[in-house]
């Protein structure tokens, strides 16, 4: 009942997207969804065991998503200038920005959001280290870096060679690794 209830709150918010199976959203939502799915399927045993070395570590993913997510946002509010116009394609109000963000965390890796993303993908699913949990945070990934290809063709297109030259001097989502 959790996991239809908050789909249901997450459809709205892709339903455009969902319509555009090229665009960072659409893969975005399916993310949202195994992620959601990970913590649905391992809330029973969220607190269980505490001290084992595979809870310290689901913890520490856990509690690290929260300063890439926070400051991302931050920054693409404040410095990306989001459009005011309404909304036309699927994207969300904050990622309509007009400007490109290099500073602060997007110094070092150009996408934020989706790192934290992939970090409560990986601590949910230490929680319960199964099959089915491996499969759900791979998915997830997948998905994760499908959207983040997908946001980059469209910020190609956006803003052309100057993030193409961003490109070349940041990394996808853990600085200094991963292209």
């Amino acid at each position: 009942m959790i996991f239809v209830a908050v789909s249901a709150a997450i459809l709205p918010l892709s339903w455009r997207s969902l319509g555009a199976p090229r665009s960072h959203g659409f893969y975005r939502f399916f993310a949202f969804e195994l992620i959601l799915a990970l913590i649905v399927w391992n809330a029973p045993v969220w607190f269980h065991d505490p001290f084992s070395a595979r809870q310290i570590l689901s913890w520490l993913l856990l509690i690290s998503s929260i300063i890439p997510a926070l400051d991302g946002f931050r920054l693409l509010r404040s410095r990306g200038r989001p459009s005011r116009e309404p909304a036309t394609g699927a994207e969300l109000g904050f990622e309509r920005t007009t400007a490109l963000v290099t500073t602060g965390i997007y110094r070092f890796i150009r996408h934020p959001m989706y790192a934290s993303l992939l970090a409560v993908a990986w601590g949910a699913g230490l929680k319960r280290l199964t099959v089915a949990t491996v499969a759900l945070a791979a998915g997830a990934t997948a998905f994760l870096t499908a959207t983040a290809l997908a946001e980059e063709r469209e910020n190609l297109k956006r803003f052309g060679s100057g993030y193409q030259a961003y490109m070349r001097n940041t990394r996808r989502f853990i600085p200094f690794l991963f292209f």
